[in-house]
């Protein structure tokens, strides 16, 4: 039965890059102090995953709330299958609590995304044109104490034609701070493409509906103590559970869905 099970993994991590290192990008969407908490909330989730199949994690950039949480958070998950098993976990995850931001302890609703790319290699050929860079240094933000960098050693990277910004305060050298955000931009620039080739080869296939990457994943609704997965219907009654990075069933559902083994049936991802 083990062997079964392994063979069918390894057939659902079957594609282009999966045994790869995963770069995540986590942002907050809109609503202020709430959604930067969550966000944070979800980069430890994604930490203690990590830790516990004992892969290493390599902050390459965090940078904090004014208040509490953070603005935004970009991080690599170096092991096997990093990114074939976190690439499920693209998309907007949502959360639904008695907020402890608010003194009246009202409802709230936070949405953050998650973005996946693979880390690729030299081998991997991207061209990034020289002009269509604009490279920032500044200096590096921290949330206090004796480790905040004191010089102008954090690079932020802005690829002009398409938008996607890239910052490094990983290490207080501003040469490699370049080197690591220059490596995550290459590997985001090629996951666009990689979307960008999947979509069209769906619509040369005809299929009726693309991949949607960047659709609401999944519902964490604290007060009514549910992890509810909108592809596939996996329900979880232990959230803490979850946020303390327990996801390997919600990641092995979501892969089976990618690969068109798995949906959810009618009316079992109702909103609540």
């Amino acid at each position: 039965a083990k062997k079964l099970e392994d063979l069918y993994h390894q057939t659902l991590l079957g594609f282009e890059h999966a045994e790869k290192n995963a770069i995540l990008t986590i942002k907050p969407g809109a609503g202020g102090t709430e959604a930067m908490d969550w966000a944070e909330m979800l980069l430890r989730m994604y930490t203690r995953w990590a830790e516990r199949h004992g892969f290493k994690v390599e902050l390459v950039d965090v940078t904090p709330g004014p208040e509490a949480g953070i603005d935004s958070a970009e991080l690599i998950v170096r092991g096997e299958n990093a990114y074939g098993l976190l690439s499920a976990e693209r998309g907007v995850h949502r959360l639904v609590r008695p907020s402890p931001f608010d003194s009246t302890g009202r409802r709230h609703t936070s949405f953050a995304s998650v973005e996946v790319s693979p880390e690729v290699d030299d081998t991997v050929e991207i061209e990034i044109k020289p002009e269509d860079l604009r490279i920032d240094v500044f200096r590096a933000q921290g949330h206090g104490g004796q480790g905040v960098n004191t010089t102008d050693s954090a690079v932020r990277i802005v690829h002009l034609p398409t938008g996607i910004i890239v910052t490094s305060q990983a290490t207080r050298s501003q040469h490699k701070n370049k080197e690591l955000a220059m490596k995550v931009l290459k590997s985001r620039l090629f996951e666009r493409e990689w979307q960008k080739r999947q979509e069209e080869m769906a619509k040369l296939r005809g299929e009726q509906k693309a991949i949607e990457w960047g659709s609401q994943i999944r519902s964490y609704v604290l007060d009514k103590q549910y992890v509810k997965d909108h592809r596939t219907g996996l329900m979880r009654h232990d959230p803490d559970k979850v946020l303390d990075g327990d996801l390997d069933d919600l990641i092995w559902a979501g892969l089976e869905w990618r690969a068109g083994l798995r949906q959810a049936e009618p009316g079992a991802v109702e909103e609540e």
